[in-house]
């Protein structure tokens, strides 16, 4: 757990930082396996006007991490190579025309790559207020899958209440805010999970319905209960053969929403099924959005989702630690067909705020 406050202050966010110009971040040091993610010594990040300078505590792992780690998700050309799209911590510095931010505030961003590293310059529109009640380190567990499912599931594909939501890997990151999110807006959500573990905890998190792929046939399941209606929308990270399913899984007017493409890239659909029920497919990737589209995610997440976390509506999900040192043993943990919930990555500056050490690299539990 996060050290008081007034402690903390009493250490002084600035101490040491002056003096610093390096820094110890995870590199991709060739397109691989996890092996190919080493800790460096880099030049300390500086902001530039419109950014401010974050002390990570730590950086959450998610499946576009693996992708660029394997070869095929580039980051975009003006953003950071390393790896990490979120971070929890605290602002040490403010450029130039920052303003509603101050040094020692304690934040959650999304980043635009460079998590995975002990400090981190991120445009101020990317940046959210640590909620109440969680710590600098559980923080870092939000960003990333908040952003994606209010962009897509959210925004685009115009989440009401009283629909029924069909969320495929309904475990995970993505799928954990997906439930969290469509139960916050009055939605009813449909978990589709591979184990009774997962299918308990997707009800801990808020799911109307859990469906066990490994026993049930989704389509199937999800027409009964709907029916025969069928899901009005659908959250899905699988892609491949599931997208037919997926069709054949939808109420008339329905929205499919691609965010992943866990098994493969490319699928045969039935056309005339997705004209015949009027549905809408839409795909998004969150990384190459501009700054004032993540800055206007940002705005309502503050806005409508925060009060949530801030009032305990929504708590934390699963979380895993790792120091991060030992980011190769955390993508090989990411990567098991038995992972769920969120795994973050520790610098040695957020270990201090624990108070459980952590050691070698089987990820321990906290919260």
């Amino acid at each position: 757990m996060a050290r008081s406050r007034l402690a903390f202050e009493w250490r002084s966010p600035l101490a040491g930082l002056m003096t610093q110009s390096t820094m110890t971040a995870i590199a991709i040091i060739a397109p691989g396996g996890p092996d190919m993610l080493q800790p460096v010594r880099l030049p300390m990040p500086r902001p530039e006007r419109h950014e401010v300078l974050i002390r990570v505590a730590a950086a959450g792992l998610n499946g576009a991490d693996l992708g660029q780690r394997r070869g095929n998700y580039a980051p975009p050309a003006d953003a950071s190579p390393l790896p990490g799209l979120e971070v929890g911590g605290e602002i040490v510095e403010c450029g130039a025309d920052v303003a509603g931010w101050s040094v020692g505030d304690q934040v959650v961003a999304l980043t635009n790559g460079g998590g995975y590293a002990e400090y981190v310059a991120i445009p101020t529109g990317q940046v959210l207020p640590l909620p109440r009640g969680w710590t600098m380190v559980s923080g870092a567990a939000l960003p990333e899958t908040f952003f994606t499912i209010e962009q897509t599931l959210i925004r685009r594909a115009g989440l009401a209440r009283g629909m029924v939501v069909l969320i495929h890997g309904a475990a995970g990151g993505i799928g954990g805010a997906a439930i969290q999110l469509s139960h916050l807006n009055g939605a009813i959500p449909v978990a589709v999970v591979s184990s009774p573990e997962k299918a308990a905890y997707a009800m801990r998190l808020g799911a109307g319905h859990v469906i066990d792929r490994s026993r049930e046939d989704f389509v199937a399941r999800t027409l009964e209960l709907t029916g025969g209606r069928g899901a009005d929308r659908i959250v899905d990270v699988i892609g491949g053969d599931v997208l037919q399913a997926n069709i054949n899984a939808s109420a008339r007017g329905g929205h499919i929403v691609l965010v992943s493409t866990q098994a493969g890239a490319k699928a045969e659909i039935n056309a005339a099924a997705l004209m015949m029920k009027q549905l809408t497919l839409s795909g998004s990737t969150l990384r190459p959005q501009s700054p004032a589209t993540k800055a206007a995610i940002a705005a309502r997440l503050r806005d409508e989702v925060w009060p949530a976390l801030n009032e305990g509506r929504i708590g934390p999900p699963r979380i895993r630690l790792l120091p991060l040192e030992r980011a190769a043993a955390a993508h090989v943990a990411l990567e098991r067909r038995d992972n769920y919930g969120k795994l973050l990555l520790v610098t040695a500056w957020g270990e201090s705020l624990l108070t459980t050490p952590l050691n070698g690299d089987n990820p321990i539990e906290f919260g």
